[in-house]
């Protein structure tokens, strides 16, 4: 794994993480957020993981899913608006896409926190086994909250996270990396690998 500072997005505030993870590239920085929903500084990751592209999982925190669903309604009724001054993130469009799924095996805890959108069940249910149920609700104090927004997303061959970073907390920041490098070991060991370019 690399460290480095001032690599990362903002002025001289951000840095960067570099490493791999079965083989394959991941990067985590921390800076300016690059989407509106995300006060403070993000926390984002990106993993190259070579699984089949067209499979598409999102996991997000409810109160997040709430808020982007609360948007959409608002900005598609409002008759000001024109679809391309919209500027909505592309999340939106994820919500309209992809149904919500469930199953049993993983508590009801986990989805009183979190909403698992995919495009066919078996993809979430092949990602989000119980050892990554569990890293996402065993956060270590002082923890996020649940209304902190988070998101963990796998869309054609990568893996992605997408956090609200308030704390200078060592724990979270390294909570957050073992979640998401979690989350990619879950990826390439539950879904097929892509077709070779």
């Amino acid at each position: 794994m690399a460290f480095t500072q001032g690599s990362g997005p903002g002025s001289g505030s951000g840095f960067a993480l570099k490493g791999y993870v079965g083989g394959k590239p991941w990067r985590l920085e921390l800076g300016r957020p690059s989407r509106d929903y995300i006060h403070g500084q993000e926390l984002r990751a990106r993993a190259e993981l070579g699984i089949d592209e067209d499979a598409a999982v999102l996991l997000m925190n409810r109160p997040l899913k709430d808020a982007l669903e609360k948007k959409a309604y608002a900005t598609y009724t409002d008759g000001l608006q024109t679809i391309a001054a919209m500027g909505l993130p592309e999340e939106i469009r994820w919500l309209s896409l992809y149904q919500e799924v469930g199953w049993d095996s993983l508590p009801r805890e986990f989805w009183a926190r979190y909403a698992v959108l995919a495009d066919r069940r078996e993809n979430a249910l092949a990602w989000i086994d119980p050892p990554l149920a569990q890293q996402l609700m065993a956060w270590p104090q002082p923890a996020p909250g649940p209304e902190v927004p988070f998101m963990l997303l796998l869309l054609r061959g990568k893996a992605y996270l997408r956090m609200q970073y308030d704390s200078a907390s060592m724990s979270t920041f390294q909570h957050a990396t073992a979640v998401f490098t979690g989350a990619c070991e879950a990826a390439i060991g539950g879904l097929p690998a892509g077709r070779p370019r």
